[in-house]
């Protein structure tokens, strides 16, 4: 094996200052970017109704027959999807806005991310 050194990034000889430079730059860029996001959530509808409570009910049932027989295939599969549903509707239910900015705050964020 070869000795190299703690400041060989990348497996070439140098350029741990490179890397570190540019790991810091692609934090302040993806936070100044992150930082002019807007999400909002709202209620769960299904023609003009809320549908929570339905997505609810197989997660439910589920647990109910991992209480009756904690083996019950049924059961876990219910359960997990029961948990998927509700999580994608969440998912689904978010409105995510980008604030509107000039050219300049469009574009300092996402030059850091250059490589």
């Amino acid at each position: 094996m070869d000795n190299r050194s703690f400041s060989d990034a990348g497996g070439t000889p140098g350029g741990l200052g490179h890397f570190a430079l540019g790991s810091v730059m692609a934090c302040i860029g993806g936070y100044l970017l992150v930082n002019q996001v807007t999400v909002m959530g709202s209620y769960w509808n299904f023609h003009g109704e809320n549908a929570f409570g339905i997505t609810l009910l197989p997660m439910l049932f589920g647990i109910g027959l991992l209480f009756w027989r904690g083996r019950s295939i049924a059961g876990w599969v219910l359960t997990i999807a029961g948990a998927l549903f509700i999580f994608a509707g969440i998912i689904a239910n978010l409105h995510i806005y980008f604030r509107p900015l000039s050219l300049f705050n469009t574009i300092e964020p996402l030059a850091k991310f250059r490589l």
